[in-house]
């Protein structure tokens, strides 16, 4: 993989992390387009997570240390939030830890299936469009749904932030919380993915990539601020339609590929 390989997965990843599209499936139908192997590349993989997750740190750094405080508060609030956050990653660790290795090998070999899956990203978020704005917080039982939204997004195709938002907005919870809660529950989890993928010991560098994976980083890192902030505004705003229709267009050409592939 070449610098400006790097740099433009770098910007997917930044991207796709946080608008509704999937970064997943961005990542692979990318690295197809570029002809680069970067599915097989768990240090790569590492690497722009890491810039997105950081990313997500500096949008929501306060957040964040709320959440930490809530874990020793006394204030019921900042418990209560903490413990739907940890109460939302359980389906998604069960999911990642049983089926991460089958599900990769699976969509890396059948793009067609990410297209499918974009779509029905598409269809959730067109939905999702269409529900009335109201107030309502993330409650215990919407925590668990929500979590178990973004267990089924670990399909590449199905966006992460598409299906937790979505589903959270389709509960009736505000819209700004929902990607509020979108954002920081799948915080524990990349951290978490990171470091099984290093005790695993599947991580292979050399000096030559140094460079491209520097660029990818800071690359992803920098997109990936500009893109939370841009998603939690159009959240609000609801439009979420555009992107289904984009979702619709992209899965399209993907299921295409069985017949020009």
């Amino acid at each position: 993989m070449g610098l400006f390989e790097a740099i433009i997965l770098g910007i997917i990843q930044g991207l796709t992390e946080f608008l509704p599209v999937s970064s997943s499936g961005h990542i692979l139908l990318g690295s197809q387009i570029l002809g680069t192997q970067i599915k097989e590349d768990v240090l790569f993989a590492i690497v722009v997570h890491t810039a997105t997750a950081l990313s997500t740190v500096v949008v929501f750094r306060k957040d964040i240390v709320a959440l930490l405080k809530g874990i020793f508060a006394k204030h019921d609030a900042e418990r209560i939030f903490t413990a739907k956050i940890i109460l939302s990653m359980i389906p998604a660790a069960f999911v990642g830890i049983a089926f991460d290795k089958q599900i990769e090998s699976i969509f890396g070999e059948y793009i067609w299936l990410i297209g499918i899956c974009l779509i029905l990203t598409g269809i959730i978020l067109f939905l999702a469009d269409k529900a009335k704005k109201t107030e309502k917080p993330v409650g215990y039982m919407d925590a668990i749904i929500i979590g178990i939204a973004q267990a089924i997004a670990i399909l590449p195709g199905i966006s992460r932030s598409g299906a937790t938002i979505s589903t959270a907005v389709l509960l009736k919870i505000d819209r700004e919380k929902a990607a509020r809660f979108s954002f920081l529950m799948v915080l524990p989890l990349i951290f978490a993915k990171m470091g099984k993928d290093v005790l695993d010991g599947e991580l292979t560098a050399n000096s030559e990539m140094a460079l491209p994976f520097i660029a990818a980083f800071i690359a992803a890192f920098i997109v990936g601020i500009i893109a939370c902030n841009a998603m939690i505004m159009l959240v609000k705003k609801s439009q979420l339609k555009y992107f289904s229709f984009y979702c619709f267009i992209i899965g399209a050409m993907a299921i295409s590929t069985i017949w020009w592939l």
